[in-house]
């Protein structure tokens, strides 16, 4: 057992690294096609070296065997959030080709409805591979928030800083941690959050319409996370119990 273990945990370094690999390879990309400043290649290697050490240690925790089709379409996406927040990091030395940010970010996102899918249809559906998905997605969330901030204002970053603000909360309030029903409203409003950022962010609509736009996308994310607090509040009893 000891030798299959660490022939098992062999093949998931090889996925890690090989995904540590295509983030390098992203960034040597976008800094020879657009010339990716010092902010941007220093946060790109960041993330990559962030994204390689979490998941490499829980992966080694989980024992997750093998590692999946659908996790290796979030690590594809993963690689892609990279891009875009080197992207975003160096908009703040020089304006960012909007058509690359778009065309990573749309692909990024086209992905979140391809990884779930894959999963099931293969049966390798997991915890650590919903949470892979979930960190994934929140993060581009909070990247794209920051960029479209520095257009429309501050107030942008309320949806990006949601959901860890959620997360900071719960390890105060332990209720919080309890588990939600599946809901589409929910899984909508977090999708509709991605979209709304991107055409706000790709600039082609008019800064009144771009503003409205993303404050009733923040609204809903209100509305939804409201929703989920108050049926946690009320069912806390029971999961204490």
């Amino acid at each position: 057992m000891a030798l299959n273990n660490t022939y098992d945990m062999r093949l998931l370094r090889h996925e890690t690294t090989a995904g540590a690999g295509a983030q390098l390879l992203l960034l040597a990309l976008l800094g020879t096609a657009i010339g990716l400043g010092p902010a941007g290649w220093l946060t790109g290697l960041a993330f990559g070296v962030a994204t390689w050490a979490v998941l490499t240690r829980a992966l080694r925790r989980s024992w997750l065997q093998p590692f999946g089709a659908a996790n290796r379409v979030t690590l594809a996406r993963a690689t892609l959030v990279g891009g875009v927040t080197a992207l975003v990091a160096d908009s703040f030395e020089s304006p960012p080709p909007v058509t690359v940010l778009v065309a990573l970010t749309s692909v990024a996102l086209i992905l979140d409805a391809v990884d779930g899918k894959v999963a099931r249809r293969t049966g390798t559906s997991s915890a650590l591979g919903a949470r892979f998905d979930m960190e994934v997605d929140a993060f581009l969330i909070l990247v794209l928030s920051v960029y479209v901030a520095m257009s429309l204002g501050p107030w942008v970053l309320l949806i990006g800083a949601m959901r860890y603000a959620f997360v900071a909360a719960a390890r105060v309030l332990p209720w919080l941690n309890g588990a939600l029903p599946p809901s589409t409203a929910r899984k909508t409003v977090a999708a509709l959050q991605g979209i709304v950022l991107l055409v706000a962010g790709a600039g082609i609509l008019p800064l009144l319409s771009a503003f409205a736009t993303v404050l009733s996308a923040l609204m809903l994310l209100m509305w939804s996370f409201g929703r989920d607090i108050r049926w946690l509040w009320r069912v806390r009893d029971h999961q204490r119990a």
